[in-house]
């Protein structure tokens, strides 16, 4: 490398320091608007500017400090070639200082320029279903409700069962269940898609090896301000129980069918024996799922070339494998193995969840830093 470059500014590409000229530009452009008597009689406008400026402010003045530290080693670059012994050996001195903080500067830039995802912070809906493979399918279901109940388990979290559809042999066909606790969704949004297990059931004499799958949702939990369900577009309906429960709520008219008329979504409630539990458990999960598909239909219109981000995955998408004769997992959205499947059908599921998220953050660093998303944030 020449001598002339060896204390070039290094981490920020062109098309990032453009992108953080452009943000300072307009926190500029707000100030000026902000101080603006038209804007401080409209509250409305007000609120709006002094929240685009809050947004702004954390990576714009880091931006600016990093500008000060790229000029002062601008300044002591030209001390090294001044003739002066002294200001020779001072530049020396001082420029590894200057480099460090640059360079962690530049790190820090790169993480404010990172979209982060508003949902992060929400408790969960979790679905689960069987897929194909019959009986193999509902224990395999099983498996993976134990598996989410141990992981939450460990991190402190509360699992409440919402309704449950089970097998004859232990298997489940379907379960909505309730995670509760500070980032449950960030921690288990990349778990949506086809799970696929490869194994020899216990039923099965030749010893052959079935391949059955379950489709796991992680739907963000939304509360009402969230998602604003107008009543009117509700058709409730009740019925008797089935199933469990005892005579008591097999001849009550306990059960609940929510049908949301817009679009369809079904939503059936009926593990308690009151209707209006039944009923709120049932507008929990309807509002999870009509704000999830809110979600997508936004992601749909401005990415459609995210297909690699593992945060956004497709329920039709096999995303992993779990092979029993090879005591192997695979997730084939990043291609990592792991030989751990019993640890992590106990609940470990630590080390895959942060090899997703890294891909999940390099991608959209990759994307913030030379792509045209200004940065988002909750």
């Amino acid at each position: 490398e020449a001598p002339a470059n060896r204390h070039a500014p290094r981490g920020g590409s062109s098309s990032m320091i453009d992108k953080l000229n452009a943000l300072e530009s307009s926190y500029d452009e707000l100030m000026r608007q902000i101080s603006e008597s038209a804007v401080q009689t409209d509250p409305d406008q007000y609120r709006k500017h002094a929240k685009a400026l809050a947004e702004l402010q954390p990576v714009v003045e880091r931006f600016r400090e990093y500008k000060v530290v790229v000029k002062e080693i601008a300044d002591t670059q030209e001390l090294e070639t001044s003739g002066d012994p002294d200001m020779q050996t001072l530049a020396a001195e001082e420029l590894p200082g200057l480099e460090s903080r640059r360079d962690a500067l530049m790190v820090d830039l790169k993480r404010l320029l990172v979209p982060k995802d508003p949902n992060d912070e929400k408790n969960v809906v979790l679905e689960i279903r069987a897929g194909t493979g019959g009986d193999e399918a509902g224990l395999f279901a099983a498996d993976l409700f134990r598996m989410y109940g141990r992981f939450a388990e460990r991190a402190g979290w509360r699992l409440e069962v919402l309704s449950t559809s089970e097998t004859g042999v232990g298997g489940i066909k379907e379960v909505i269940a309730a995670i509760e606790g500070r980032g449950a969704y960030s921690r288990l949004k990349y778990e949506s898609g086809v799970h696929r297990v490869q194994r020899v059931p216990a039923t099965e004499a030749s010893g052959r090896i079935h391949t059955s799958t379950a489709t796991v949702a992680v739907l963000p939990e939304a509360e009402e301000v969230d998602i604003h369900v107008d009543p009117k577009e509700l058709r409730i309906d009740t019925f008797c129980s089935s199933g469990p429960g005892g005579q008591s709520v097999n001849t009550t008219y306990s059960a609940v069918r929510i049908t949301h008329l817009p679009t369809g979504v079904v939503v059936s409630q009926q593990d308690e024996k009151s209707q209006i539990k039944n009923r709120a458990k049932a507008m929990k999960v309807l509002r999870s799922r009509l704000y999830d598909m809110e979600l997508r239909r936004r992601q749909e219109a401005i990415a459609q070339d995210r297909r690699s981000q593992v945060g956004t995955g497709e329920r039709s998408e096999k995303i992993r494998t779990y092979n029993f004769p090879q005591n192997r997992i695979t997730d084939h959205r990043i291609n990592f193995t792991t030989h751990r499947l019993a640890e992590v059908l106990g609940g470990d599921l630590g080390e895959l969840i942060e090899t997703l998220a890294t891909h999940d953050q390099s991608e959209k660093l990759r994307e913030a830093t030379t792509g045209d998303v200004a940065p988002e944030r909750a």
